[in-house]
């Protein structure tokens, strides 16, 4: 009988950090992606408070040139 160079044991525990360290870097690319998002989010407030700014100057202008 042959014998394997790794044992039942050595095998599952191989499995299971690889699966745990696999876990891990899915997290750490998760965090990178949420932080990118909230980066994108903050851009986007940020345009969307101009936009708003520039809103309300034009409708102070419209109600001055209607009176």
């Amino acid at each position: 009988m042959v014998e394997l160079p790794l044992g039942v044991q050595e095998i599952t525990l191989a499995v299971i950090v690889g699966t745990l360290g696999a876990i891990v870097y899915s997290l750490r690319v998760l965090v990178l992606m949420e932080r990118r998002i909230a980066r994108i989010e903050l851009h986007i407030e940020r345009a969307v408070g101009k936009v708003m700014k520039e809103e309300v100057r034009i409708e102070k202008t419209l109600k001055k040139k209607r009176k």
